[in-house]
């Protein structure tokens, strides 16, 4: 519960408070003004009911016994959270009624959403990302820490109202956010749900909370009322059929239509201009957002001048101490200098001596290699004879060859030419004459009857269609590519995903996002189809 509110009944008694006074006094401890989202609820036996503003408080059916308790709760909810709650005050105090839904599995909330909203949710309560306290802070399973840690480090510099603010705006796309739920039975005796939220009504097969299977925007709804346990709905279109159902229990249809007026008159409020009061508290809260955007700003530059000093004064630090150690490191390196450099005259005393034996023995070398490179010269002079003589005896072995090849070529046409003539004399007719055959790059025809057939092989068709089935795959390429950028974490998650362990809400869930995202949202949004015919539940 948001906020638990007991008092003594011997107060209660005394004050004669009616419910008004109690909640007027809660509000103003919390400092709320836009109080027409909330409301006190107490428990009758298996029941909850709400503290009704015109009736004494010990009036109501609550527990007498000593102290009398409520709970502070957010009874109706806005439709665009961002643009409906002004204080901050109120959006903390949704963010922390929603998200212990959630917790509890009250509002169904599919994995990928999750992961953002535990993001958000970590922003809200411990600020600017922070590896340190993460680590202080271990989250199990460790996969599911590592995506909500890379989504919380995006969120740097959000104010924690700012946070509670996203975390509303992605908790208002869920299907079941702000319903509430009563069992009911239709005229036929099936049992049903019927839904309450800030839309209108909806009606629910009791294994499918989240797609209702018929809805009842409040513009379109002309009464409510009930009789006993029979509620009855009256469509604004007189051509549907009014629809009726039971319910358990004569308080519960109390309850549905206290519900039903309150979300019917903040519906028909949002669609009017504001108030003078709440324009007046969205002025004062621009301004406070203003002067909070300022303050930050100012508290981001002295942390930076701060964390600029510090860094100044640092520097400055080593250098002294570095300065310090380098002047007794120079001291150390002249002595060790002096050393090396006296080492080093002897050194080279030495290597002086041994390049004057050097250079003798080279002089010694040099007379023989002279000798030597005389006698090479001479040889290659030699063999340069040689092979001139080998190459004028194979040019004239080749000029002999290409003789004998032209000589063979003579022969052999001669001998052709023969032949030819001897096949050609006349002996008797010829029955089948043999066409001559085509060149290979002409294009054959074939004469059967009066049919003519054209065989031919057309490469331009050929290569357009390569191109054509190329840019397909380019074009399937870049498209797969695109959606696997949009659909990262819930890929990752589905990867994951063990399906005996899917609840029927994730199965649910599921066949609405592959047909198209099917909700109470865009079931209300659906044209009303021409001729409307009977409602049948």
């Amino acid at each position: 519960f948001l906020l638990t509110v007991s008092f003594p009944i011997g107060l209660l008694l005394q004050m004669k408070w009616k419910g008004k006074d109690l909640f007027d006094l809660v509000c103003r401890t919390l400092g709320l003004r836009e109080t027409w989202f909330f409301g006190l609820q107490y428990t009758i036996k298996d029941t909850v009911a709400w503290l009704k503003m015109d009736k004494k408080v010990l009036d109501h059916d609550v527990s007498k016994e000593e102290p009398v308790t409520f709970h502070f709760l957010a009874k109706f909810y806005p439709e665009n959270a961002e643009e409906e709650l002004v204080q901050e005050i109120t959006q903390h105090l949704f963010f922390l009624q929603v998200k212990k839904q959630i917790l509890d599995e009250k509002i169904y909330c599919p994995p990928e959403a999750s992961v953002l909203l535990a993001s958000y949710a970590v922003q809200a309560k411990y600020g600017d990302y922070d590896p340190s306290v993460i680590n202080l802070y271990q989250m199990t399973p460790e996969m599911w820490e590592e995506r909500i840690t890379a989504w919380y480090a995006e969120h740097r510099g959000r104010a924690r109202d700012e946070a509670e603010m996203e975390y509303l705006k992605i908790a208002q796309d869920l299907e079941m956010y702000g319903v509430n739920y009563f069992a009911i039975r239709n005229k036929k005796g099936t049992e049903l749900l019927l839904g309450v939220d800030a839309l209108g009504l909806h009606i629910y097969d009791p294994e499918n909370r989240l797609t209702p299977k018929i809805s009842f925007p409040w513009n379109e709804i002309r009464n409510i009322s009930y009789s006993d346990k029979e509620f009855t709905i009256k469509p604004l279109d007189k051509k549907i059929d009014v629809f009726k159902f039971n319910s358990s229990k004569l308080r519960v249809n109390k309850l549905i239509l206290q519900l039903c007026i309150g979300n019917h008159d903040l519906f028909m409020r949002r669609r009017k201009a504001d108030s003078l009061e709440v324009q007046q508290m969205k002025a004062q809260a621009r301004e406070e957002k203003a002067r909070k955007q300022v303050s930050m700003t100012l508290k981001q530059q002295v942390l930076e001048r701060m964390w600029r000093n510090r860094n100044t004064f640092t520097l400055l630090h080593r250098a002294l101490q570095m300065r310090s150690e380098e002047t007794a490191d120079l001291l150390a390196e002249k002595a060790q200098i002096t050393e090396e450099e006296a080492k080093l005259l002897a050194q080279k005393a030495a290597e002086a001596e041994q390049e004057m034996q050097r250079i003798k023995a080279t002089a010694i070398r040099t007379e023989e290699e002279k000798r030597l490179m005389e006698q090479k010269v001479l040889e290659a002079e030699v063999l340069a004879l040689k092979m001139a003589e080998e190459s004028e005896r194979r040019a004239k072995e080749a000029d002999q060859l290409k003789q004998d090849l032209q000589e063979a070529r003579e022969a052999e046409r001669r001998a052709k030419q023969k032949l030819l003539e001897i096949a050609t004399k006349p002996t008797y007719p010829p029955m089948n004459p043999i066409p001559a055959p085509l060149p290979p790059d002409i294009p054959s025809f074939n004469l059967i009857g009066d049919s003519l057939s054209f065989d031919f092989k057309d490469t331009d068709m050929k290569r357009l269609s390569m191109e054509i089935e190329k840019e397909k795959v380019e074009y399937m390429e870049k498209s797969k590519h695109l959606q696997e950028q949009l659909n990262e974490l819930k890929t990752e998650i589905e990867a994951l995903k063990l399906k005996e362990r899917e609840t029927a809400l994730d199965i649910l869930h599921n066949e609405n996002s592959d047909r198209g995202g099917s909700s109470k949202h865009n079931t209300i949004k659906k044209p009303q189809a021409q001729g409307r015919r009977p409602i049948c539940i």
